[in-house]
């Protein structure tokens, strides 16, 4: 009778004519958020187009059996301890021994290295110990975060561990040209651009419901703010609940809906009582609550991108955010939203109140989002990390190093082996 490793070097094995990709990271659907629900679709595109994915990452708490099984995935679970203040989330522990046995074993083509915590580390260390090719994604401003939990000293040291891991990697992917630039600033080498798509067969203005708005006490024409995101800290949460206040003030009628959890729920709906807190939303559901609000809210100032400005878009609703990441690149001042200069909340606010205000410039925004976004689809985003991985394998040569101009533009269940 063969054993699970044997199984899994079979799975790999049968797609001599594709890419046998290792993909490493401590989050992943069906956990909700940024980073879980990219992957998710990038593993999606990779097995439609008859690649084999294996997921390397940590086991949840509770009866965590992993994805269905599905032909070409494989999904190798490991230890894990809980994020402080992140709920289930989990960083993966070292795992160095394991990964490299593992890898012996199956040899993947690439290993694709997608957070950055120790499992991540151990990942990179044991593709460099195999001599595998490895690249890695910058998905989390990890040291812009340090400084809303109390930890700024701790803002270089995260800098130069996140430098560090991915200046071992042959290719850095990040979502767009100006964090190419920033990272490279701050001594990242071989850092390409990996966009991000938008599922528009999920987000459309189609989606808004009448009866949906009815339950959460507003009428037709009355003004509905949204905000969807985790409710935290480091989500600058509380820009939202000081523009929606001077909303409120010029606009009596308007109401406040907020979509997703954390550990700030409790205090928020403690301060805005009269605000709708919808919790997580996922699928059909949350594109619905999408596309049943007319303005929508994005203060963050810590994202690498913020999937959640061009799901707001092709939902119809116009977009208020900074002027950086996805918004920058994407929401076009007076036809699809309004953009302020970074960090500076009072033009926010101000910003806010204004396009609240103007009801008939709002709808004309409402009427032109969606299109404005209709070019972000998920294809081209598969097939430019597909063209990455590819020039990687056939640049690998023993070295770890890449020429930037070389860069393309841009399921079973186990344990994973004992060391």
């Amino acid at each position: 009778m063969k054993n699970t490793e044997e199984i899994i070097v079979e799975s790999f094995a049968a797609h001599p004519s594709s890419l046998r990709i290792a993909l490493v990271t401590e989050t992943f659907p069906p956990e909700v958020n940024g980073v879980a629900m990219t992957l998710g679709r990038l593993v999606e595109g990779l097995l439609q187009r008859g690649h084999a994915v294996q997921i390397v990452r940590p086991r949840q708490p509770g009866a965590d059996v992993g994805s269905p099984p599905r032909e070409g995935l494989d999904e190798v679970l490991s230890p894990g301890v809980p994020i402080p203040s992140y709920g289930n989330f989990r960083f993966g522990l070292p795992s160095k021994n394991r990964l490299v046995k593992l890898w012996q074993q199956m040899r993947p083509d690439v290993v694709h290295v997608a957070t950055e915590g120790p499992l991540g580390w151990s990942a990179v260390t044991a593709a460099r110990k195999l001599q595998l090719p490895v690249t890695s994604s910058f998905h989390t401003n990890f040291h812009n975060y340090s400084g809303h939990y109390g930890l700024g000293l701790l803002k270089t040291p995260i800098d130069a561990y996140l430098r560090k891991l991915h200046n071992r990697t042959m290719a850095t992917l990040v979502p767009t040209p100006a964090l190419v630039a920033a990272l490279q600033a701050r001594g990242y080498r071989n850092v390409s651009v990996l966009s991000r798509g938008v599922e528009l067969s999920q987000f459309s203005p189609a989606r808004r419901s009448s009866a949906l708005r009815a339950s959460w006490g507003v009428a037709e024409d009355d003004l509905v703010v949204v905000h969807v995101g985790r409710l935290a800290k480091e989500k600058n949460v509380g820009s939202v609940m000081l523009a929606f206040a001077a909303i409120q003030a010029r606009v009596p009628n308007a109401k406040l809906v907020l979509v997703g959890d954390g550990p700030l729920r409790k205090l928020l709906q403690d301060n805005c009582p009269h605000a709708h807190f919808a919790g997580l939303r996922q699928g059909e559901d949350l594109a619905t609550h999408y596309a049943s609000g007319d303005l929508f809210l994005f203060p963050s100032t810590t994202e690498t991108y913020g999937n959640v400005v061009p799901e707001a878009l092709a939902s119809g609703v116009p977009v208020l955010a900074y002027d950086y990441a996805a918004a920058a690149n994407v929401v076009r001042p007076g036809h699809n939203g309004m953009l302020v200069p970074l960090g500076e909340e009072m033009q926010f606010v101000q910003a806010a109140v204004a396009m609240a205000s103007d009801r008939p410039a709002l709808q004309a925004m409402r009427q032109q989002a969606a299109a404005s976004v209709a070019h972000l689809g998920w294809a081209a985003v598969y097939d430019s990390f597909v063209g990455t991985l590819r020039t990687v394998v056939q640049c690998h040569g023993g070295h770890f190093s890449l020429a930037p101009h070389l860069l393309p533009s841009a399921t079973s269940v186990t344990g994973v082996p004992s060391a």
